[in-house]
């Protein structure tokens, strides 16, 4: 028999699931905006900007942080002569993140 603190323990849990599978894939979409974003810097376009962006969100499920992620962008950059702050960078990811957040919300 179910009790009401059992109802509500299930959907505190629900709730918990659903609040990180939404951070996960804002954060999946963040990381692939700022792929995009940079292969645009790089002077990547296509497919190789497409695989670009997606080795930024390959890079989350292996659980890259921000700072290493910051690093490769940086390095990555700086490759092909191009100079970009940490500082930056991580705006840009701040940014995005706001737009990812807003648009998985809208995906449900």
């Amino acid at each position: 028999m179910t009790t009401t603190f059992d109802k509500r323990e299930q959907a505190f849990e629900a709730q918990f699931a659903h609040d990180e599978e939404l951070k996960f894939k804002a954060m999946a979409r963040r990381n692939y905006l700022l792929g995009v974003w940079v292969a645009e810097k790089l002077g990547l376009a296509g497919v190789e900007a497409e695989t670009y962006a997606r080795e930024l969100v390959v890079s989350e499920v292996e659980k890259t942080s921000n700072d290493e992620m910051i690093r490769k962008i940086r390095a990555d950059l700086e490759a092909k002569g191009i100079k970009l702050s940490d500082r930056r960078i991580r705006r840009a990811m701040d940014e995005l993140m706001g737009r990812a957040v807003s648009e998985t919300k809208a995906r449900g």
